[in-house]
């Protein structure tokens, strides 16, 4: 492990708590533009043949069960609601630009954004890769626990909240995104990722990714 890592593991409770609090006043103007939006369950949610339409589009890229099966182009499946509501809106309101999602967000009011997002969070994700590189998976485990991934993601990486699920996940995107979030070139507010991943190397990033894609899943 390189000396950026161990010393990531020996920063404690304080640094913790500086990178969430960081984090919070990041994501305030977020918070701003969600607190508009009606609560889950709320009024008529979208629903209906435009939803289904809607629903066709994300499966070109996202996979009809919201299992991608597209290089670097994430699962969606079993993700926490808050957390698909806060990424479509944050792509809706330009914060986190992809020219492959700007079309397809643009306009989006808030009722079809939380219909969207409900309806991937009850997917089933698939089963994770049950084969993996013993050494990736070792480092990746090490990795993960320096990190204290399972703080934010919790102990199975099944993610809750605003906080992503990592279980399962593409190798391919999780080791994108991780690089994005080392080189700060990720739009987005989560200042505590940046924080985590500033120095990693490219084989560090390699064997996390191999390690998370490979854990929980359904059967």
């Amino acid at each position: 492990m390189s000396p950026t890592a161990a010393e990531r593991r020996r920063r404690g409770p304080d640094r913790a708590i500086a990178s969430k609090r960081r984090a919070a006043a990041g994501v305030l103007a977020l918070a701003v533009l969600l607190a508009a939006a009606p609560p889950a369950g709320a009024g008529t949610p979208a629903g209906g043949p435009a939803l289904e339409e809607l629903l066709e589009g994300c499966a070109q890229c996202h996979g009809a069960d919201g299992n991608s099966v597209m290089p670097d182009v994430p699962s969606l499946a079993g993700q926490p609601a808050t957390f698909l509501e806060t990424q479509l809106i944050l792509f809706r309101e330009r914060l986190r630009r992809s020219e492959a999602m700007a079309p397809q967000v643009k306009g989006l009011d808030d009722p079809t954004v939380i219909a969207l997002a409900a309806h991937y969070a009850a997917l089933p994700p698939r089963a994770a890769p049950e084969a993996g590189d013993p050494a990736l998976l070792a480092l990746g485990r090490e990795l993960a626990k320096a990190g204290r991934c399972g703080t934010c993601h919790l102990r199975d990486f099944a993610g809750r909240q605003q906080i992503p699920r990592l279980a399962g996940q593409r190798e391919d995107y999780l080791a994108m995104a991780l690089a994005a979030y080392r080189d700060e070139s990720r739009g987005g507010a989560d200042t505590t990722m940046i924080d985590v991943m500033r120095g990693a190397t490219d084989a560090e990033i390699e064997a996390l990714a191999h390690f998370l894609a490979r854990q929980g899943g359904q059967p």
